[in-house]
């Protein structure tokens, strides 16, 4: 067999109840189902004279943070964000992932000055289905790596 890491161990593998989001406090926002941090790179084309290839420069990277919250249980970031509103303004806040292993390592990571952008649910009802709020970031400071996840 030539891909001899491919039947790894199953224990290690993650599922997605091993993570959690925080806010600035360090307090775990419980109540978020779901986040997901993304970097976009973008690169500048080019191609030289005589040159049937086109060729890439890296030019800018930009990071977003979404995740979708339960209505019901926690109402502090939708009461910063309609003050706001009201206020012509928009909040800043600061945020820090995690994703812990099976074998006790862990994955952390921190966005600082993330600003909404883009949609984000007032209010989103589905018949009997839970209430839930999506909310879109973008960070705008570079993500920090605190930890990284081992496979020991």
């Amino acid at each position: 067999m030539l891909n001899q890491r491919g039947p790894i161990d199953t224990r290690k593998v993650l599922t997605g109840k091993d993570g959690a989001l925080y806010n600035d406090a360090g307090v775990m926002l419980a109540t978020v189902e779901s986040f997901q941090a993304q970097v976009n790179v973008t690169n500048a084309k080019y191609q030289p004279l005589g040159d049937a290839q086109e060729h890439e420069a890296f030019q800018a990277y930009s990071v977003t943070l979404t995740f979708s919250q339960i209505v019901i249980e926690d109402d502090a970031f939708i009461v910063e964000f309609m003050n706001a509103l009201k206020e012509g303004t928009m909040p800043s806040w600061n945020f820090q992932g995690l994703m812990k292993g099976r074998n006790g390592s862990e994955q952390r990571m921190n966005y600082r000055s993330c600003v909404p952008s883009g949609t984000i649910d007032l209010q989103n009802v589905t018949v009997g289905d839970i209430l839930k709020r999506a909310w879109s970031f973008f960070v705008n400071e570079p993500p920090a790596l605190q930890k990284l996840l081992t496979a020991d």
